[in-house]
């Protein structure tokens, strides 16, 4: 790892920032050669003051972060590699060092993002419709935050797809903790990217710029859930910026996790509901081909009554004895429906007693009888 110490001694460098740096690098072509020629710092544009405070490599903060990339096996990505996300060196201020553990998929991305606080339709939701574009060959893009991003980086996880988590701190830093589960999963079926060092805190000042780099690695971003002040429209202004796609599912004027979306598709956004809205948007409706066939082979014919049962759940989540008040059956007859409808995959249970369509659940035939 002792190509990472020249790198890391130039990013742990007072007052030398992003754009310092990519020209010391053009100016001086290697870390190595900044380094050795700090002395003509001026020539690259760069104030005064900045050379003597560049840390030794003995020092702390450096050993420290390049002993921590070592020890989680992970890499630095620097903007002058072959093996940099291309699609990030397309936006104007793409990072110049990319910390990153496990492995970088190469297949067109979609951001998913939303509030931490989302209901229990937007998380349900967002899980299964991130499963849905994951399946189709896209990488879920997000920033494993609490709520809507959680959701997103799960649903592909729940169709073994590709997901890839940007995050606010350094990838040696599991935040929210809560999240550790998640971290390891996402380490071993895509990757964890940061252009913060190793040792870094989750700082509020790190999301914004956190934000542009989730925009940057996908086509388009698609926004959930999100309140007045969320920073998911924050990585819809970059999109936009970008060039990228936005997308905005809509939502009901009463809730306050549906200003956000609503504003956006005010403002253009395109109103998406489907996963297959998503991917005639993105322009990739060619992933997609083979999935319709998968669905409609798997439609489903419940025996009575567990046919309506099925029928009358949805992302929804309804109480078990609402269910069991409409369908006439016992709560043991329904519980028993219920837990066979679990060990399927076509509903979930919530908290506090109430079910919703599982997210492996297909469309079912029509009941002989509809009443429930």
């Amino acid at each position: 790892m002792e190509h990472l110490l020249p790198w890391l001694r130039l990013q742990f460098t007072p007052g030398l920032g992003r754009v310092g740096l990519m020209r010391l690098i053009e100016r001086f072509k290697t870390p190595d050669q900044a380094i050795e020629n700090a002395g003509r710092w001026h020539l690259a544009g760069l104030r005064k003051g900045l050379a003597p405070a560049i840390p030794a490599s003995t020092d702390s903060k450096v050993q420290k972060a390049c002993e921590r990339l070592d020890e989680m096996r992970g890499r630095l990505l620097t903007i002058w590699d072959t093996d940099y996300p291309q699609r990030l060196t397309q936006i104007s201020d793409p990072p110049a060092l990319l910390y990153c553990c496990g492995e970088l998929p190469t297949a067109p991305a979609l951001a998913i993002v939303g509030t931490r606080h989302p209901t229990d339709f937007g998380r349900i939701f967002t899980r299964k419709l991130a499963g849905e574009i994951a399946a189709a060959g896209i990488v879920i893009v997000s920033g494993m935050a609490r709520g809507i991003d959680s959701s997103a980086h799960l649903g592909a996880l729940d169709e073994t797809g590709k997901t890839v988590a940007v995050l606010g701190c350094g990838i040696d830093c599991i935040y929210p903790p809560e999240n550790d589960g998640l971290y390891r999963q996402i380490v071993d079926n895509g990757a964890l990217l940061s252009e913060y060092p190793p040792g870094s805190d989750p700082l509020p000042g790190h999301f914004p710029g956190r934000n542009r780099i989730i925009s940057g690695l996908s086509l388009g971003t698609l926004v959930v859930e999100a309140c007045c002040d969320s920073g998911s429209l924050i990585t819809a202004e970059f999109a936009l910026e970008q060039g990228r796609e936005v997308m905005a599912v809509p939502g009901g004027v009463d809730h306050p996790t549906s200003y956000g979306p609503n504003l956006l598709i005010k403002q253009g956004a395109h109103p998406v509901t489907e996963a297959e809205e998503i991917i005639q948007i993105l322009g990739l409706s060619g992933c997609h081909a083979n999935r319709n066939a998968v669905d409609e082979s798997d439609v489903i014919d419940l025996h009575e009554p567990a046919g309506r049962v099925l029928a009358a759940l949805s992302l929804t989540p309804r109480h078990s004895d609402e269910l069991t008040l409409e369908s006439g059956l016992t709560p043991i007859e329904l519980s028993v429906i219920l837990l066979h409808l679990e060990l399927q995959g076509y509903a979930e249970k919530m908290p506090g007693g109430r079910y919703v369509r599982g997210r492996r659940a297909p469309q079912p035939k029509p009941p002989t009888n509809t009443s429930l």
